[in-house]
């Protein structure tokens, strides 16, 4: 065969490469019960369809480079569900992925080659920070800037032109934690970590010792800091919830989210749906169980449902189209949003409105938590970064009023005068500056003392409860309409048909796309 010298170096080549950081490594990993690089983007992507780029790349610190087979990156394109991806994989097995000019350039590379294209980009994470000695000293530190006069911002900044999800399934330290926080979607394995810097990198900086779990587990993520969107059980788990939600998205900002077909037995709730709503005022119940009547059957997808709980987001489809819900939670804290409630939500308008993704609110809200430490969090300040966010939002946008609606938080979820394409109510809605109950007592009892078991102050909140109705609204054109809580599947569906044929054809003006990306 000609070329047969040069055809053998090919082939060894190749070998060393896909052989990542070799079978010993990758045989405790196995033992782990733990997925390699290669493993992970095989099980993510259709079949057959990974088209790797960067697959012979080495560390070019020359004492290294036979240890870095594609310097400890798997980066290329590929289909989920016959749609084309980006990925990134990081290989802990080699050198613990650190990152590296080679590989620095590898991924931002193909980002940015994705964004061109229209590729939504994942990045599947477990690595520990930049490689030393690469990047110790004057001209490794400034080497990582990328060589260009701008290039190392355009890699760790982000205007949003097509999805972008990070998984963290490992250790994760630096550039995944970048990453993650670039992201417009994160899922992290629980026993996982991800933070700034690794607990040994503490030890011996600032002498504090810290588990991986305690600095930065899913507990942490998901719970505290809210950076983490969604939880997995396993690799598998985390790699079904990335293809489930890229489902919901459009490749890029230029393109409608794709339709689906309607499932069966999609609105057989709706004639019950009452049922989940208390006759009593001030009995909670789970708003979960109307938004699930009211979506396409098994369509609703959380997106941070352990941040933030007394507010809902989460991606759905009504009648096949994709819609982004913003909904109280009366289950925790009678439904009152703090602040992280407010930057989940936020968060969520960016992601809905850059994506052409059309938002429908539900009201249950007495109003915003308060007091000193919510003022001490700066509650106000986030309270109005909520309005300029809902101000730039320029994707349809429909609200519902399901029962109470006070105050600032009345306007906060969409309502009079902020946008709303329609803003319906039911007849169980109740809006006003404050809870009646609260009005009462200010109006008698904080005059005269006047007892809130007396016929008077009885009679004073009965009329503020009758004044808080929307039937008055409504007459005003305050409202469009009141509806049949049964119809709501009905009314919406007809609604985002109008409010979708417009002359843009759906397609936003995409004026959140560059609002920082966590909050």
């Amino acid at each position: 065969m000609p070329f047969e010298t040069e055809m053998e170096t090919f082939r060894q080549r190749v070998a060393h490469s896909m052989a990542m950081g070799g079978p010993d490594k990758i045989a405790r990993r196995q033992a782990e019960g733990r997925l390699d690089a290669r493993e992970r983007i095989n099980r993510l992507l259709d079949p057959g369809s990974f088209f790797e780029v960067g697959r012979l790349n080495h560390s070019d610190m020359p004492d290294v480079a036979a240890k870095t087979p594609a310097d400890g990156k798997v980066a290329g394109y590929g289909e989920i569900a016959g749609r084309p991806v980006a990925v990134i994989s990081n290989d802990f097995t080699v050198m613990a992925a650190t990152s590296s000019r080679v590989a620095a350039k590898k991924e931002t590379e193909l980002k940015q080659q994705a964004a061109r294209a229209g590729y939504p980009v994942i990045y599947l994470g477990e690595a520990g920070g930049a490689r030393m000695p690469d990047i110790m000293g004057a001209a490794g530190l400034a080497s990582f800037g990328g060589g260009g006069w701008d290039s190392y911002l355009q890699a760790m900044s982000r205007v949003r032109q097509v999805p972008m999800v990070t998984a963290v399934m490992g250790e994760c330290f630096g550039m995944p934690t970048w990453m993650a926080c670039l992201s417009d979607f994160v899922v992290q394995v629980k026993g996982s970590a991800m933070g700034v810097s690794g607990p040994r990198v503490l030890a011996l900086a600032l002498g504090e010792t810290i588990t991986n779990e305690e600095l930065g587990g899913w507990q942490v993520h998901a719970e505290v800091t809210g950076n983490v969107d969604r939880v997995a059980e396993t690799e598998d788990e985390c790699l079904a919830l990335i293809r489930r939600y890229l489902s919901y998205m459009p490749p890029h900002l230029e393109e409608l989210p794709p339709s689906a077909p309607v499932p069966e037995r999609s609105g057989d709730g709706m004639p019950d749906i009452l049922d989940f709503l208390p006759e009593k005022r001030n009995r909670t119940y789970n708003m979960e169980a109307i938004l699930t009547c009211i979506v396409d059957r098994n369509s609703l997808f959380p997106i941070k449902p352990d941040f933030g709980r007394s507010v809902i987001t989460a991606l759905a489809r009504i009648d096949g189209e994709v819609v982004g819900l913003v909904a109280s939670q009366p289950q925790f804290d009678a439904g009152a949003m703090n602040t992280d409630g407010i930057d989940k939500v936020i968060s969520f308008l960016c992601l809905c409105d850059s994506f052409n993704i059309p938002l429908v609110f539900f009201h249950d809200i007495p109003g915003f938590l308060v007091g000193r430490d919510a003022e001490r969090n700066r509650v106000a300040a986030r309270v109005m970064n909520y309005m300029n966010a809902l101000a730039l939002v320029s994707v349809p946008k429909i609200a519902v009023i399901v029962r109470k609606s006070y105050g600032m938080a009345f306007w906060n979820m969409c309502g009079a005068g902020c946008g709303a394409d329609f803003l319906v109510a039911w007849p169980t809605a109740e809006m006003s500056f404050v809870d009646p109950s609260i009005a009462a007592n200010v109006v008698l009892g904080g005059k005269n003392g006047i007892d809130r078991n007396s016929p008077e102050w009885q009679a004073m909140m009965q009329q503020m409860v009758d004044d808080a109705s929307p039937y008055e609204a409504a007459g005003r054109h305050y409202l469009h309409d009141v509806i049949d809580p049964r119809q709501t599947r009905a009314y919406l569906g007809r609604a985002l048909r109008i409010a979708r044929k417009k002359r843009a054809g759906g397609i936003g003006q995409h004026r959140l796309a560059n609002w920082p990306t966590k909050f």
